[in-house]
C-alpha cells in the first residue's frame, strides 16, 4: 500500500520486503481546468502547464546541478540562473520533458512529467536533492494549485508509461495550504549515514515565476 505523505512526514526509501528503493520515479500527474460557458451548456479546456524540477546539494549546502525544463532560458535574461536541461550530470537522474497541457481527456493514469532517479549512480559529492513544483507563469491558467482538477505528486517504481508499485503520494489539488499558491517545495531526498531518505516537505507559496522558488529552495531547503 503506497504512503499517503503529509507535510514534514519522514520515511526510509524501504519497501515492505525489506528490499531499499533505489531506482524509482518521481512524477507528477495533473488535469486541465474545464471551463464552463454559455450558462454551463457547454464547455471548454483550459491548458495547465505545470513544472516539476530539482536542485542538487552538496553536504554545504552548495548547488551543484539542477534539472528544470530546458523552456526556461535564463542565461539570456541575466538572471545568474543556469538554462534548464533534462539530464544531471551523472546522468543519475532524468526529465521526461516538458507537458504544456496536463491530461485534457481525463485522467489516463500517468503522469505528465516524471523525473527518473537511480540512486546508485547519484555522485557521491550530492548529499541532498530538492523537488519542487511550479505552475507556469505565462501559461493560459492563471489561477493556483486549488483551481486545478487534479494534481499528484508521487514516488513509484516502473517507468514513465507504466506504473509498477507507487511507494509514496502526495496530493496537491486537496491541500488546503495551496490555495492561493503557485510553487510547491515538494521534498527532498537525503543523505544520512550513508543510506537515502525522503523528508515530505509540502511548503506552497505564492511565487508568480519558477525564478522565486528557485531562489527559496537555494537559501532555505539546501541543508
Amino acid at each position: 500500500m503506497a504512503i499517503k505523505l503529509e507535510k514534514g512526514q519522514r520515511i526510509n526509501l524501504e519497501k515492505e520486503t525489506g528490499v531499499k528503493l533505489t531506482n524509482f520515479c518521481v512524477g507528477c500527474n495533473w488535469g486541465a481546468v474545464i471551463k464552463k460557458t454559455f450558462f454551463g451548456l457547454s464547455s471548454s479546456v483550459v491548458d495547465v502547464d505545470l513544472d516539476l524540477s530539482c536542485i542538487m546539494f552538496d553536504a554545504s549546502g552548495n548547488a551543484i546541478d539542477h534539472i528544470w525544463s530546458p523552456l526556461y532560458k535564463f542565461g539570456d535574461k541575466k538572471l545568474g540562473l543556469p538554462n534548464g536541461k533534462l539530464d544531471s550530470i551523472d546522468r543519475a537522474l532524468h526529465h521526461t520533458g516538458d507537458d504544456l497541457t496536463g491530461d485534457t481527456n481525463g485522467d489516463d493514469g500517468l503522469d505528465n512529467e516524471i523525473i527518473t532517479v537511480n540512486l546508485n549512480q547519484v555522485n557521491s559529492q550530492i548529499n541532498s536533492i530538492v523537488f519542487f513544483l511550479n505552475i507556469y507563469n505565462n501559461s493560459e491558467y492563471s489561477g493556483d494549485f486549488s483551481g486545478i482538477p487534479y494534481a499528484s505528486i508521487r514516488m513509484y517504481e516502473g517507468t514513465p508509461k507504466k506504473v509498477n508499485q507507487v511507494f509514496a503520494q502526495y496530493d496537491v489539488a486537496t491541500k488546503t495550504d495551496c490555495v492561493g499558491k503557485r510553487g510547491l517545495v515538494m521534498g527532498k531526498l537525503y543523505r544520512r549515514n550513508g543510506d537515502w531518505k525522503f523528508v515530505a516537505i509540502g511548503d506552497a507559496f505564492e511565487d508568480r515565476s519558477i525564478v522565486n522558488t528557485i531562489a527559496r529552495v537555494i537559501k532555505d531547503y539546501s541543508k
